[in-house]
């Protein structure tokens, strides 16, 4: 959708990790970069530093010498101030050397109005009225609205040409950050497109006359998926305004619409159904979001999405970056040891930090996120970034306990609940409403203990100092969505309402359990 761009560091801060990651995605595109070092009015500003970390990320990242070579410009974009190199912008300064400098460094668009309609689509969004919106460039010829095209689709191994005839039944353009309707677009500008359900990102919307794609724009894949299935629980429908599988299916198609990295697939049971993203915490917000509008669900942990490549068997491979405070530094490699993580590069930060860079498999990272927020008090900064695919690990460690789970349903008692602390950790308190087959906490031990959390102390005439003496009950844990979601196992569940998360087993009666272990 661009013929350049401007790269914008911060003077004090440098490149982040989501600069590497941008960068490297325009340098692909062999598109000329503009840097542009901002702020460098700050007290703390290191223009000078800045410069040699782009030039070295560059370095990291260039496909090709001319890559290499590119114009530098200072500013203090909140006062409107720029210069060409490195320095302090005068004070009657303004933008003009930055605007001069993108007339001469990016190309001027080259698109033929009188050729063929071709328009490459790069992304989507949805309308509650419009549905499925397609957001793209028109590289060659007039697109009209009412008018009648070919979408070219991905290839399949059975349709090598895939091709759909449809109709534009809606046109918009882009306005500033407004969007207005219009009747046509021409070659070089971007459109807002609707009527066509089945399109995908890097699809071409072609002439009908003359229908020839585009070089293919591919979406990097998801690498984890889960089930979102209805809820079963025995205190299901208390909370949710949205229970049945038809509105969880409705839901999970509507986020399709404009959020190009979610895969959605049936499974055996029409009230389960498959959700892929690009990682825990895309489907840890989708989840919360539903929660949010009132959805009642059950999800399952997440696994990762494998690959056969040369005759073995691959899994995702993530890079990434966490700036957290020096004396950190060593829990965190502790805690990426048994994930197989690699340790790539240790290099200081801002005062008083560092940044470790570090590449793992995607199912060791499953928790990473909760676990440096934890060990580091909330003060680290974590980026992760797929970075291809790489043999299959072999295990990984999970956790250490089994689960404490109840045989009735009531409400916990604190009598109850003195006993079982001696065995494990708790994740209920008294007063808390479990039901059979709900995970109440966590065995010391690795098998599964069946306890009964409900029991009340039984009413005698025997009145003692030591009998009448309250329990006194540890804190139990209280499982976010994430951390619940990384510490069940196959099978078990994350109950997720509007009110409450709670973890239960698949199977919730005993005699079921034991049936399906027999299988």
């Amino acid at each position: 959708m661009v013929d350049g761009i401007l790269l914008l560091v911060d003077a004090a801060e440098g490149p982040l990790p989501q600069t590497r990651y941008v960068l490297s995605k325009a340098l692909a595109q062999d598109l000329p970069v503009i840097l542009v070092i901002n702020k460098v009015d700050r007290g703390d500003a290191r223009a000078e530093e800045v410069l040699h970390e782009v030039e070295q990320l560059f370095l990291d990242l260039a496909h090709s010498d001319h890559h290499l070579s590119f114009p530098v410009y200072s500013a203090v974009a909140r006062e409107s101030r720029s210069m060409k190199g490195i320095g302090m912008p005068a004070p009657d300064a303004d933008l003009a050397p930055l605007l001069d400098a993108i007339l001469e460094y990016i190309p001027v668009p080259n698109h033929d109005i009188d050729a063929p309609l071709q328009a490459l689509v790069t992304n989507l969004d949805a309308s509650d009225y419009l549905g499925r919106l397609a957001i793209g460039r028109v590289i060659s010829g007039v697109m009209k609205k009412g008018q009648q095209v070919v979408l070219c689709q991905k290839p399949t191994a059975d349709n090598p040409q895939p091709m759909l005839k449809s109709k534009l039944s809606g046109l918009l353009l882009f306005s500033g950050i407004d969007r207005v309707e219009v009747q046509e677009v021409v070659a070089g500008d971007l459109f807002i497109m609707s009527g066509i359900e089945e399109v995908e990102v890097g699809d071409t919307i072609a002439s009908a006359e003359n229908p020839v794609p585009l070089p293919r724009l591919e979406v990097d894949e998801p690498v984890l998926r889960m089930s979102f299935g209805v809820n079963t629980s025995p205190y299901a429908g208390r909370s949710g305004k949205y229970l049945t599988s038809r509105h969880l299916r409705d839901r999970l198609k509507k986020e399709i619409l404009g959020n190009v990295s979610i895969k959605i697939a049936e499974t055996d049971s029409a009230d389960v159904m498959e959700v892929a993203g690009r990682g825990e915490l895309q489907l840890a917000v989708l989840i919360e979001n539903m929660r949010r509008e009132g959805f009642e669900l059950q999800v399952s942990r997440p696994e990762v999405i494998t690959r056969e490549i040369d005759g073995k068997k691959h899994e995702p491979l993530e890079t990434g970056t966490c700036d957290v405070p020096d004396e950190y530094v060593g829990a965190i490699t502790q805690a990426l040891a048994p994930r197989k993580g690699r340790i790539t590069d240790l290099r200081p930060g801002d005062p008083g930090r560092t940044i470790i860079s570090f590449e793992a498999p995607s199912r060791g990272l499953i928790g990473f996120r909760s676990l440096v927020l934890t060990v580091t008090r909330g003060t680290a900064l974590l980026h992760q970034a797929l970075n291809g695919w790489t043999p299959w690990a072999g295990e990984l460690p999970h956790r250490t306990g089994g689960a404490m789970v109840g045989d009735r349903i009531g409400t916990a008692t604190a009598y109850a609940l003195d006993n079982l602390q001696l065995r494990g950790t708790l994740f209920v308190s008294p007063g808390d409403e479990i039901y059979e087959g709900m995970v109440v906490g966590e065995n010391s031990r690795e098998e599964e203990m069946v306890v009964n959390a409900v029991r009340a102390k039984e009413k005698t005439n025997i009145r003692t100092h030591s009998h009448d003496d309250g329990p006194k009950l540890a804190t139990p844990v209280t499982h976010t969505l994430e951390t619940a979601i990384e510490w069940i196992g196959d099978d078990e569940l994350v109950e997720v309402t509007p009110d409450a998360i709670r973890i239960r087993k698949r199977f919730l009666n005993l005699e079921d359990r034991k049936k399906n272990n027999r299988k």
